[in-house]
C-alpha cells in the first residue's frame, strides 16, 4: 500500500487543501525516564503514514508533543487536519493556554512554562495547517487511539533492547460496496477479501426490507464482513462513504458517551445496527480507511455486483 509521502507528491502541485486525520500518543516509563511517541496519518483517500520514536530521559509531557510536532512536520502540504490525541495536556496547551503563555513572556504564576521549545515548535507548524484538535479517551476502544500508543511502547521499548510487544498488522483486507433497489424492498452488497497476497474472493448477499437506505445497507453489510471474521484476526476495511469509516472509527463512541443521541440533539439513527457492529468489532484490530480515491477498477466491480444482488441494473 502507498504511504502518505506518496500521496503528498502526488497532489503537490495542487493548490487546494488536503484532508488529513491524524492520531497521536507518547509516554515515559518511568515519567520522567525512557520515554516513547508515535503518529498515524491518515488521507481522506485512505493512505496512511506511521511515524515513531524514542528518548532515553523525557517525560510523557515532551513525548505528547514531540509526537504532535513530528506529525504535522511529516505534512509536506498545507492541510485540513482533523488531530485525535488522548493527552489533554496537548489539546488544552494548544487550543487554550498557548496564547496567554506567549503573551507573559512565557511565564505563569508557578514560573516559567515547561517545554517551552517544544510549544514553540509546534505553534510553528500549526500555521501551515487549518487543524480542528479533538481529546479522545486513552484505552476505550478507538482501534487508531490504540494503535498509536502501541507503537510508542514498541519504539521505547526497542531503544531499551527490550523484547517488543508485538504490533497486529492487516491479515486481511476489506473493500465494499452497497446499492438499495428503487422500491426500498432489497438491498443488495457485494464484498471483496483480500488475504496477504492471496487471490481477492468476492461475496454478495442481498436482504429484503422496508425502505432500505444506503446507510442502513452499509450497516448491514459491514456486519456481514465482521461475523465472517475470525477472533484476534487483524483488518484494513475500506469503507465507501465517512458514514461508516468516521462512525466506527470517531462518531460512536461520542454517541455512546450521550446515551446515544447525537451533538444536535437528536436520537442516532439505526442504533440496534451500530451496537451490533461495536459488539463484532470488539475481538478484532481495526483500520477503518476511506475508499481511495481516484478509486481502483476493483470499486466499479463491487458496484456492479451490489446492484445485480439488489435487482437493480448499473
Amino acid at each position: 500500500m502507498a504511504d502518505l509521502s506518496t500521496l503528498v507528491q502526488l497532489k503537490a502541485c495542487m493548490t487546494e487543501r488536503l484532508n488529513i486525520t491524524i492520531y497521536s500518543d507518547g509516554g515515559a516509563s518511568p515519567n520522567p525516564g525512557p520515554g516513547g511517541w508515535a503518529a498515524l496519518l491518515i488521507a481522506d483517500n485512505g493512505y496512511t503514514k506511521e511515524l515513531s520514536g524514542a528518548e532515553k530521559e523525557t517525560t510523557n509531557n515532551r513525548m505528547e508533543l514531540t509526537a504532535a510536532v513530528e506529525a504535522l512536520r511529516a505534512l509536506k502540504q498545507s492541510s485540513h487536519v482533523m488531530f485525535y490525541t488522548d493527552s489533554e495536556y496537548l489539546r488544552k496547551g494548544i487550543t487554550e493556554w498557548l496564547a496567554k503563555w506567549i503573551r507573559q513572556g512565557w511565564q505563569r504564576r508557578e514560573g516559567e512554562v515547561k517545554n517551552q521549545d517544544l510549544w514553540q515548535a509546534l505553534q510553528a507548524e500549526t500555521k501551515r495547517h487549518e487543524i480542528t484538535w479533538q481529546w479522545v479517551k486513552g484505552h476505550a476502544g478507538n482501534p487508531n487511539n490504540e494503535r498509536v500508543d502501541q507503537m510508542a511502547t514498541a519504539a521505547r521499548q526497542q531503544m531499551l533492547g527490550l523484547p517488543v510487544t508485538p504490533i497486529p498488522t492487516a491479515q486481511v483486507e476489506i473493500a465494499f460496496q452497497v446499492r438499495a433497489s428503487k422500491t426500498g424492498k432489497y438491498g443488495g452488497w457485494a464484498i471483496r477479501v483480500t488475504v496477504q497476497d492471496a487471490a481477492p474472493e468476492i461475496i454478495t448477499n442481498q436482504i429484503a426490507g422496508e425502505n432500505l437506505t444506503h446507510n442502513e445497507l452499509e450497516l448491514i453489510a459491514l456486519l456481514d464482513i465482521l461475523q465472517r471474521a475470525t477472533p484476534d484476526t487483524a483488518l484494513n476495511i475500506y469503507c465507501p462513504s465517512d458514514y461508516t469509516c468516521n462512525g466506527m472509527s470517531q462518531w460512536v463512541h461520542g454517541w455512546q458517551k450521550r446515551g446515544w443521541i447525537t451533538k444536535e440533539g437528536g436520537e442516532v439513527q439505526h442504533r440496534k445496527r451500530w451496537e451490533a457492529l461495536l459488539d463484532a468489532a470488539r475481538p478484532l484490530t481495526i483500520r477503518w480507511l476511506r475508499d481511495p480515491n481516484p478509486p481502483p477498477d476493483y470499486v466499479k466491480q463491487l458496484k456492479k455486483l451490489a446492484a445485480h444482488a439488489a435487482g437493480e441494473s448499473t
